[in-house]
């Protein structure tokens, strides 16, 4: 049953999506200012690239408008002056660390990067294993890319660090790392996720090129937190509760205010490490730093980018909410722990929201109800889920004996999309039938529900014979980056079907079963 609710979202009362940030002027203003770094530095700039280089889907939610693929249209505007270097650490490899956005580990992360830079015709001049200690799956991992052709190079732990600089910047320390060749003046050096040891990879190489007569340089492009917006702007905000389980957190650079007079936002870890980072460089170049402080290194202008900013506060708002939903289903599956929760809960009275405030919350709650009510006295869990199309309209689906709650919204959402009456079937019994009896007679499987990516799948199967169908199938596109919002954690199967499709998903807390195993 599908349930429709009329209305607008904020950013559609004026008829159309706003937009809050200048992609061209920000590609435009930011070559300019790497460029200009490279030039301050004899032509050879070693870059420690922050954030995700492609799909950078936080920025995209906190910053509307923003493509999150533009760091990789800024890699092609230097591609011709430019080597890249990717990092990966290798306990991240050994303990199989996941990237949320994708559900993929950071390994593949790192290879799927590799064929996503290729597609854009840049190629990536080698691959570092930082703090490489021959753990068994980074040994793997080394072999599965040296076997298909792609450089790559292994750091120990660098010995001395962070305390003992004559020792951090010596053969025994940087010295012992090999020396990876670069052409171009400008080093991209970037990885998956925090902690990928991208510094030490900059600063062994600045080592070794100062051994040999090579004055280069090092600078940092991170996009957030963004420097010049106030240290309790929604998007900077944004960035703490992306990062809450990670225990980071943005503050005001001490080193800047005290040699400028400025107030500048940074965050934590960049602050902490600053004064060791600086008698490194001191160290290495043997001459004072040319930086004062940590914003000093950075070489980021996605703050003057910002065209609106009361789209970005509001949709920094609900990001943070987004991530509150995030943390408590991490906590229910033992993923993240309370102080993760109880902190993201302090930015949303920060800003006095609440869950409710993301628009598709009740609505997928109610349909949960109107499920349970109608079914009352039969065992079983009753999901809702809830999506707001492009133009504000919210659809509602629940789970019922032929499909999950994703399942249900998706097909109502594109059959509304597509101008399709109710009464239209677009799974007939013979197909759902077909996949029901693989799924018990053959597969041995208990829940005969069509999840999200069986529904898919069904659905192509029925365009083949069925108009409304194939209509209904073209417009599943048109959910990408609408709102998602379910009562109960999705299952595999959910969850993959609703990644591919890129909505911003949310879940309450809850589990779709009582079985403690669910495929």
């Amino acid at each position: 049953m599908k349930n429709l609710y009329t209305g607008r979202a904020l950013e559609t009362l004026m008829g159309t999506v706003k937009e809050g940030f200048d992609n061209e002027k920000y590609i435009s203003q930011q070559t300019e200012s790497i460029l200009k770094r490279v030039e301050r530095f004899n032509n050879k700039l070693y870059l420690e690239f922050g954030g995700k280089l492609l799909y950078d889907y936080h920025a995209a939610r906190v910053l509307p408008g923003y493509d999150p693929n533009v760091k990789m249209r800024l890699i092609k505007e230097l591609k011709d002056r430019a080597d890249i270097l990717l990092c990966i650490y290798a306990g991240d490899i050994e303990r199989k660390k996941i990237r949320a956005d994708f559900g993929i580990t950071y390994d593949a992360d790192a290879m799927k990067l590799i064929d996503d830079l290729r597609s854009w015709n840049i190629s990536v001049r080698g691959v570092v294993i930082t703090r490489f200690e021959n753990q068994p799956s980074a040994v793997l991992f080394k072999n599965k890319l040296e076997r298909r052709g792609i450089h790559v190079y292994t750091h120990r732990f660098t010995k001395g660090y962070p305390t003992n600089v004559d020792l951090i910047v010596s053969d025994e320390g940087y010295g012992a790392n090999e020396r990876i060749p670069t052409e171009k003046p400008l080093v991209i050096v970037t990885g998956p996720g925090p902690g990928s040891g991208k510094m030490a990879t900059c600063l062994s190489q600045l080592y070794h090129d100062y051994k040999s007569g090579i004055k280069s340089g090092y600078a940092k492009f991170e996009t957030f937190p963004i420097w010049n917006l106030p240290l309790k702007h929604p998007v900077n905000v944004a960035y703490e509760a992306a990062t809450a389980d990670i225990r980071d957190f943005n503050q005001i650079d001490p080193f800047h205010l005290e040699a400028y007079g400025e107030a500048c936002v940074n965050y934590n870890r960049d602050v902490e490490v600053f004064p060791v980072l600086r008698r490194i460089l001191e160290k290495i170049t043997g001459e004072p730093s040319f930086y004062k402080s940590p914003t000093d290194m950075g070489v980021n202008r996605a703050g003057f980018a910002i065209t609106n900013d009361d789209v970005s506060k509001e949709a920094s708002k609900q990001e943070i909410i987004r991530r509150y939903f995030r943390y408590r289903c991490e906590y229910a599956m033992g993923f993240s722990d309370k102080e993760t929760v109880q902190r993201v809960e302090l930015f949303l009275n920060d800003f006095n929201l609440k869950p409710e405030d993301r628009r598709v919350v009740i609505p997928a709650r109610q349909a949960a109800q109107e499920s349970l009510e109608r079914n009352r006295g039969n065992e079983g869990i009753y999901c809702g889920a809830a999506i707001e199309l492009p133009d504000g309209t919210i659809i509602t689906g629940n789970n019922s004996p032929l499909m999950h709650a994703a399942s249900s919204v998706v097909i109502h959402a594109i059959k509304h999309l597509a101008g399709i009456p109710d009464k239209i079937k677009l799974l007939p019994p013979n197909i759902t039938d077909s996949i029901r009896k693989l799924k018990t007679e053959i597969l041995d499987e208990k829940n005969v529900s069509l999840d999200l990516e069986e529904a898919l799948i069904a659905l192509s199967i029925s365009a083949a014979t069925n108009p409304a169908a194939e209509l209904a199938l073209e417009k599943i596109k048109e959910l990408q980056s609408c709102e998602v919002h379910m009562t109960h954690i999705p299952t595999p199967g959910d969850e993959t079907g609703l990644r591919r499709m890129g909505v911003n998903l949310t879940s309450d807390p809850n589990f779709s079963t009582n079985d403690l195993f669910i495929t």
